[in-house]
């Protein structure tokens, strides 16, 4: 097993039983103690994130990883179909892994999903989706002050607001970090 010296960002790493993201690492050697290497990582199975202190010679698990890109198939309740598209072979995460990588699934759209110890653990998007419009109220001709926005329910079933010109049926790009309506698509 490699020491903590040798854990770098991106790695997945086993702390207290559970998988870990390290997403930075510092060494440092204060004064006239031991060296140290200071990891903030995050809990892949909650999202929790944590900084630890590791003397800079203690063990570390590192855990095999491989990231997929994989395509959305189709929903059947509470689990989602996706399919390797080099492989053709099918997988099938639950809702509690996707959390809410579920409201920007459209089928056909690409996702990168990291896998540890062959289990799918955790679910990218793209930065932006082009989602389709299926209800939206019509803007009344007359509200015209600054910058006035309507409800609007996406084909994922997520509702959003958009300007008052923007009509059933439009496909507009939304942002996955925040769920706010970017432009027309």
């Amino acid at each position: 097993m490699p020491s903590a010296n040798d854990i770098r960002k991106g790695q997945v790493i086993k702390f207290n039983g559970e998988p870990h993201l390290v997403m930075e690492t510092q060494h440092r050697t204060p004064g006239n103690l031991r060296a140290f290497v200071q990891i903030k990582m995050r809990n892949l199975r909650y999202g929790k994130a944590l900084d630890q202190r590791f003397a800079s010679t203690e063990s570390i698990e590192v855990l095999p990883t491989d990231r997929k890109t994989l395509e959305f198939s189709y929903a059947d309740r509470d689990s989602f179909a996706f399919i390797d598209p080099e492989t053709f072979d099918q997988i099938e995460l639950t809702e509690a892994t996707l959390g809410e990588v579920k409201n920007y699934l459209t089928p056909g759209g690409r996702v990168d999903v990291l896998f540890v110890d062959e289990k799918p653990l955790s679910v990218d998007l793209p930065s932006t989706v082009s989602l389709k419009i299926i209800e939206s109220a019509e803007g009344v001709k007359g509200d015209t002050a600054s910058n006035v926005q309507k409800p609007a329910k996406l084909e994922t079933g997520l509702v959003i607001q958009v300007p008052l010109f923007i009509k059933e049926g439009e496909l507009v790009r939304v942002s996955t970090v925040d769920g706010t309506y970017l432009g027309r698509a």
